[in-house]
């Protein structure tokens, strides 16, 4: 090769490099990854991640902050936190992004949280955000030997999506808004119900027994309303609203697996709602 045909050679390879940099620079982002990258700047404090939220709409279900972005703003100054963050998993179900995570660190005072983190967006911007948060309980101390957290992640029979989602939704309306637990078994497997509610042991029997308590000792566990179900394959989550224990007004969190047409394992997160003078904003929880 001559030196004429080099340099013509080293010029077109500079020219398909950068125009091939410029062309992933604007590769438009999963929303998935968006949201992961700005739950991940809670712990690095990366004030970029930012920009995946929208800066004219950004509505704040969480009750102990004001909407709008400039109210989340002070969070990422560039530096370490001190926070923790783990996502364990994670799916969309069209504009909705749903996250299963842990915060730990100096988060709530050193005190770990599992959270449902939900993110709504529009033309690729994060528009709005609910969350539910609950303290941790050490694995230890479960009913079933499982933590809040642990268990599969992988998202699997996406071609029964809406039939998976249809069954949970059913299963909410049917068992824990209606009371009717009569025909349980044609939601929830006989054979293998793994449960993360530290408070419940494994199986029908775990779940009956479980329920018997509440029930002996005037203990609350009332689902009045379902509020919204997103699914992807064999996750799916419900959120709802009702009353707790001691009459605790709360939202209930509720992520399910589906497996083979039946409900095969959950995880939960419950957390009280503030009296409505206490919020920081006016959106409401849901």
């Amino acid at each position: 090769m001559n030196i004429k045909s080099l340099i013509a050679f080293l010029f077109l390879a500079t020219t398909i490099m950068l125009t091939s940099c410029r062309d992933e620079d604007r590769m438009e982002m999963k929303n998935i990854e968006k949201a992961k990258r700005l739950i991940e700047a809670l712990e690095t404090g990366d004030s970029k991640a930012l920009r995946y939220v929208s800066d004219d709409t950004y509505i704040q279900h969480n009750l102990a902050f004001p909407s709008g972005k400039e109210a989340i703003e002070p969070l990422f100054t560039d530096s370490p936190t001190g926070f923790t963050t783990t996502t364990h998993r994670v799916f969309a179900d069209d504009d909705i992004v749903v996250m299963h995570n842990s915060y730990g660190g100096t988060w709530n005072n050193s005190v770990p949280q599992v959270a449902f983190d939900i993110f709504r967006f529009e033309k690729g911007k994060i528009v709005e955000h609910w969350d539910n948060l609950q303290d941790e309980v050490p694995l230890s101390e479960t009913a079933s030997g499982r933590s809040m957290v642990d268990g599969p992640t992988e998202i699997s029979d996406l071609d029964n999506t809406a039939a998976n989602k249809q069954l949970v939704t059913d299963f909410v309306n049917t068992v824990l808004l209606g009371g009717d637990a009569s025909n349980i078994t044609d939601y929830v497997s006989t054979t293998e119900y793994a449960q993360h509610n530290p408070g419940v042991a494994d199986g029908l029997d775990g779940l009956g027994a479980a329920l018997e308590y509440f029930a002996t000792n005037g203990l609350l566990l009332q689902y009045d309303e379902l509020h919204y179900v997103y699914a992807d394959g064999n996750f799916v989550l419900t959120i709802s609203e009702g009353f707790f224990l001691d009459n605790q007004h709360v939202a209930y969190y509720d992520l399910f697996r589906v497996d083979n047409g039946k409900i095969v394992e959950h995880w939960d997160v419950i957390q009280n709602i503030p009296p409505e003078s206490e919020w920081q904003n006016s959106n409401g929880k849901f």
